[in-house]
């Protein structure tokens, strides 16, 4: 391997030097952050024909441009082109938006992030876009599902609730076939462990809010796609009006330098927790694709080089207000509608209420976990109290 050359250097490598130009940047490690929002042109000419390495703050600064070499570096030979959004529904609602159109059918895994469900039952229907969920093990069954006027299937590899692992490789082959994008909400693995574009995926999206940041301070999002979506998405995001704010540009770009670190230990010290979690004896089940015993190992082992800290536990059946009594007694793994930041931690859900292609029924309470950075062992130790509490309270 020639390390001098940036296609042949490890993602590690590229997540460090990609996006820097020491020399433009009057020999400061990090791009400065521009906030702007006019553009001056030094001619008329000039303006009439938009002529400029840059013409609006809306459409991108050095700062933006920074972030988005180094994400397409990550992604890899197949990317051609990032889009940066506020907030990761951001990314799902233009990615939609962007390539669909009234009279299109859309198919979406039923496992799906509980916001993009809303976003398909509340805007798009009212667009006269048609969604059908299907079950995420469906495979390459899924050719049942389409129609004439199928144009996208959206997947969640795995589902961020539920961790049902999809066989992304199964179903884009059916769409391609069908002449329908295949769309992956990749916020779980990030490109570093599952580059989803080099196996069938046309558009990658993230909430970059969560590992891309890394340290709960900002809301961002990102659609990759290949050069068949590309344009789309592009002009998307150009009729959409949709742009980041220069400060969250930075801190995801500074996010981007530590992700391989940081997802790491997130890897470890997940798959630590998990197993621990496996053999007490007041969890039913854990639902992790990294574990040997998950039902989605395979495809996980195939498809993924890497685990995140993100995944969930079904609990014997114990009443609510143990369940209760157990949360409010944890001290380190706080409760949050997030995850992906330093901090560990938890909260209770319940998929049954919107699942409409599958049936939930778990046998027991279940508690998403995200395993943070502080020490597994006090962890440990943190949920040792946590259930003693819950037996207490039963």
């Amino acid at each position: 391997m020639d390390s001098s050359h940036p296609s042949q250097q490890h993602a590690e490598t590229r997540l460090v030097t990609s996006g820097r130009d020491t020399k433009a940047q009057k020999g400061f490690v990090n791009p400065p952050v521009f906030h702007g929002s006019t553009v001056l042109y030094p001619t008329a000419e000039d303006l009439h024909a938009h002529r400029g390495e840059f013409q609006y703050g809306r459409h991108g600064t050095p700062t933006t441009r920074a972030f988005q070499e180094t994400l397409m570096a990550l992604e890899g030979p197949q990317c051609a082109g990032v889009g940066i959004v506020p907030s990761g529904l951001s990314a799902i609602s233009t990615t939609l938006l962007s390539v669909l159109k009234t009279g299109d059918h859309l198919l979406v895994c039923d496992n799906v992030y509980r916001p993009s469900r809303n976003f398909c039952n509340g805007m798009l229907a009212r667009l006269g876009i048609e969604t059908t969920y299907f079950d995420p093990l469906i495979g390459a069954g899924i050719d049942k599902l389409f129609k004439p006027n199928t144009r996208a299937v959206l997947v969640e590899a795995p589902g961020s609730q539920s961790f049902e692992m999809p066989d992304i490789r199964a179903i884009a082959e059916v769409a391609h076939a069908r002449d329908a994008l295949v769309i992956d909400d990749n916020t779980w693995a990030t490109p570093l462990y599952h580059r989803s574009l080099d196996q069938g995926v046309d558009i990658s999206m993230q909430a970059a809010t969560k590992y891309i940041g890394g340290h709960s301070d900002i809301m961002f999002g990102t659609i990759s796609a290949n050069a068949k979506a590309w344009p789309q998405i592009a002009e998307g995001i150009r009729l959409l009006g949709v742009c980041a704010g220069p400060d969250d540009v930075f801190l995801a770009l500074r996010g981007l330098r530590t992700l391989s670190v940081r997802l790491a230990q997130h890897h470890r010290s997940g798959l630590d927790m998990a197993r621990w979690l496996a053999a007490r004896p007041e969890v039913a089940r854990v639902l992790h694709p990294a574990l040997e015993t998950d039902p989605g190992h395979a495809i996980w082992k195939r498809d993924f080089t890497g685990a995140s800290g993100l995944f969930s536990i079904v609990l014997k059946p114990a009443p609510q207000k143990a369940v209760d009594t157990m949360l409010d007694t944890l001290k380190l793994f706080g409760m949050g509608f997030s995850w992906g930041g330093f901090e560990s931690l938890v909260i209770p859900f319940d998929c049954d209420a919107y699942r409409t292609a599958t049936k939930w029924s778990p046998g027991g309470p279940t508690l998403r976990l995200h395993i943070g950075l502080e020490s597994v062992d006090d962890l440990k130790s943190d949920l040792d109290r946590g259930f003693a509490a819950l037996k207490a309270a039963m």
